[in-house]
Parts: C-alpha cells; sequence; structure tokens
C-alpha cells in the first residue's frame, strides 16, 4: 500500500499523505516512492505547482519505526557500516531535496502534528499553511538521536537562530501561531477545509503565472539563500538570459488590458537521463 496519493486538477496536483491511521509517518514505500513521484510531475512539465497535505487528526508524525526493521540502518560498529549508515541518511536527506529541485513551488498544508521527518518534509518546501492547533517539533532529540534529514540546516534561513536552538535541544513544540509571527508559517486558517482551500487556492494562482518566470524565481530564491548577494546577483542576470520569453511578457500584459488569464506555454518536457522517451 503506497503511502501517498497524487491527484491532478489541471496545472496543479495534490499529493495526500495517505496513512491516518498512523498519522502519516512516513515508511518505506515513502522513502521509494516520494522523490521518484515528484520527478514524475517535474517531467512532464504540464504540473505548475503541488499541494502536500495529509489525511487524518495530523499531517505527520515522523519516520515510521518500519525504516529502521531488523537493524540495518542503526548498526554502526565497523568502518563498513558506519559508511552504510552515512549512505542511507545521504538518501534520505535527497529524497527530501527533490522537493527544492522540481520546477513548480511546493505548498504544505500542515494540521495536527508535523514532528520528526514532516518537520524535515515541510522545511524543504516553498510555502507552509497551517490549521489552528497545528505544531512543528525536531521530535529526534527526544528520542535520543539528532535529527539528520534537513530540520537543522534548512530552519536555520527561515526562523531566527536562537529559536532552532531551542527546538533542536529541547524537543518543545512550534505552535502554529508562532510559527506564523516568526514567518514561517504564511498563514493560519480555522480548520483542515479551510486549510486545504486555501492551499488550492494559493497552487492555482501560482499555476496562472508564466510558469518559466515561476520556475526561474523558485531557482533564484533557493540559489541565494545558499550564496552571497553578489553571487545570486550575476546568477540571476545569467539565468533571466536563459529563461527570457517575451511572448510570456506580451501575454502578462495582455492579460492585463483584457482582464482575462493568460495562456502560456507548458515548460518543456523532461524523460532524464538514460529514460527513454515515447
Amino acid at each position: 500500500m503506497s503511502a501517498f496519493e497524487i491527484t491532478r486538477d489541471g496545472p496543479v496536483a495534490r499529493l495526500r499523505l495517505s496513512r491516518p491511521e498512523a498519522s502519516n509517518a512516513l515508511d518505506l514505500s515513502f522513502w521509494r516512492d516520494f522523490g521518484p513521484a515528484l520527478k514524475a510531475l517535474d517531467a512532464t512539465g504540464e504540473v505548475r505547482a503541488l499541494v502536500i497535505s495529509g489525511e487524518g487528526r495530523n499531517f505527520c508524525a515522523g519516520m515510521d519505526i518500519s525504516v529502521f526493521s531488523g537493524g540495518a540502518i542503526l548498526k554502526t560498529d565497523t568502518a563498513a557500516e558506519r559508511q552504510a549508515f552515512h549512505q542511507a541518511a545521504r538518501d534520505l536527506q535527497e529524497t527530501l531535496t527533490t522537493i527544492e529541485r522540481v520546477r513548480f513551488p511546493v505548498i504544505a498544508a500542515v494540521q495536527g502534528a508535523c514532528v520528526g521527518a514532516g518537520l524535515d518534509l515541510v522545511a524543504a518546501c516553498d510555502l507552509r499553511l497551517a490549521a489552528a492547533g497545528a505544531y512543528f517539533r525536531v521530535e529526534e532529540i527526544n528520542i535520543g538521536m539528532m535529527a539528520d534529514v534537513g530540520s537543522l540546516q534548512r530552519l536555520p534561513r527561515i526562523l531566527p537562530e536562537a529559536v532552532v536552538r531551542e527546538l533542536a535541544y529541547l524537543g518543545t513544540s512550534l505552535t502554529a501561531d508562532r510559527a506564523e509571527r516568526l514567518g514561517f508559517v504564511n498563514a493560519i486558517l480555522p480548520d483542515p477545509e479551510a486549510l486545504l482551500s486555501a492551499a488550492l487556492e494559493m497552487a492555482h494562482a501560482i499555476a496562472a503565472k508564466a510558469p518559466l518566470a515561476i520556475s526561474g524565481s523558485k531557482a533564484a530564491v533557493t540559489y541565494a539563500r545558499d550564496h552571497s548577494v553578489a553571487e545570486g546577483l550575476e546568477w540571476a542576470a545569467v539565468m533571466q538570459g536563459s529563461i527570457w520569453n517575451t511572448a510570456d511578457v506580451l501575454a502578462a500584459i495582455q492579460a492585463r488590458v483584457t482582464r482575462q488569464p493568460a495562456a502560456f506555454a507548458v515548460l518543456s518536457p523532461h524523460a532524464g537521463i538514460g529514460v527513454a522517451e515515447d
């Protein structure tokens, strides 16, 4: 049984974590399928925004214990086992980094608990919305380990460092209200239904923009996060020269004048290296 389901409404895709009985804990099937699923959406060139939500009371309870079944990942007695552990951690990290690498923005719609690997996931998203009562927690410190799949690397770029250290050391919960005040959450909605509605509305608004401009903007913000201002400016100049599309600019201007939706070309599909196209 899959850990999630994907549906499409034109250019907007929705990925629903679908294990509510386990509070959508991320099991082996999630880690196996999530990256390829996002890459497949990106490869079509047709998806312009993705909403990630969770079924049931909680968004995500973190890593499912089944990931550690048999103890294979946890053995670090020999050099070879430590190397294998390192590679396993990198594989988990790479799965969530896919969120940053796809060309479309990803919106997290969070209700209830978002802890551990769930927080790693939403930290990699472009935008985050929360239902009233939602909370976020670096759960790993409460079970004797350091978080290692992205929270401690991405959160300091979004939240004040002192707050990240508080979460990382104390294992306390960051409430939705406080998360919004600190800029981690874009908006709080009164309930899960309003949450999903707002997330989809945001996704459709993004989908109405020029896809090349959106994908370039996403890449520019991500690049700027990890580089100096000077490097980011130079990168943006090169990128703009690469993706400038006069047809998109004229279509956007015409849409303003006529007050009608603009018709933009979709992104080019890509099959990936070594993958045969039909």
